[in-house]
């Protein structure tokens, strides 16, 4: 468990992210046409994970479009993972018109939150997610994470797309 805040006020994920130089835990998250995905799906290509609580923030919106911007010369993919319902993804990206980004959500389970760490057992945002950072090569071994220790504060994009090799 690591403590965390929102807005100063206390709560806690359900573990710790996975550890750099392992294997990341494969996953099943849904698409915008409600297909289960997992790191199967991404095979070959480095990948940032960027984990929010909701795209409807001021922060996970800010952010995802930064990610957007900045991935779209790299060679590589940032899937954007949360707890809204696909649709509610898409049609956010498609009214910003973000195009280098995959939205995949955490609707029909939160194993996800569990075997990343990032699930919140506590306070008023339980059973969605915290914001952190998981890059992956392009074998799915972990070589960054960030936890962003107050929810509301934007992640290193520098960091993230420095591991991703840009």
């Amino acid at each position: 468990m690591v403590a965390i805040t929102r807005r100063g006020t206390p709560c806690n994920t359900i573990g710790e992210l996975p550890a750099v130089g392992t294997k990341a835990p494969n996953f099943r998250l849904v698409t915008e046409n409600l297909k289960n995905w997992t790191l199967k799906n991404f095979k070959g290509k480095k990948k940032i994970l960027y984990i929010v609580p909701s795209l409807d923030t001021p922060t996970c919106a800010m952010s995802t479009k930064i990610f957007n911007d900045r991935i779209a010369s790299v060679d590589g993919v940032v899937i954007i993972i949360s707890a809204d319902l696909p649709w509610a993804m898409k049609r956010f990206c498609s009214t910003e018109g973000l195009e280098h980004v995959v939205n995949l959500s955490m609707m029909r389970d939160k194993k996800f939150g569990k075997d990343y760490g990032v699930l919140l057992v506590d306070g008023p945002l339980e059973g969605i997610t915290a914001r952190a950072v998981v890059v992956l090569d392009e074998n799915d071994v972990v070589v960054h994470t960030e936890l962003s220790q107050e929810i509301a504060t934007e992640p290193d994009y520098d960091a993230a797309l420095k591991a991703i090799g840009a």
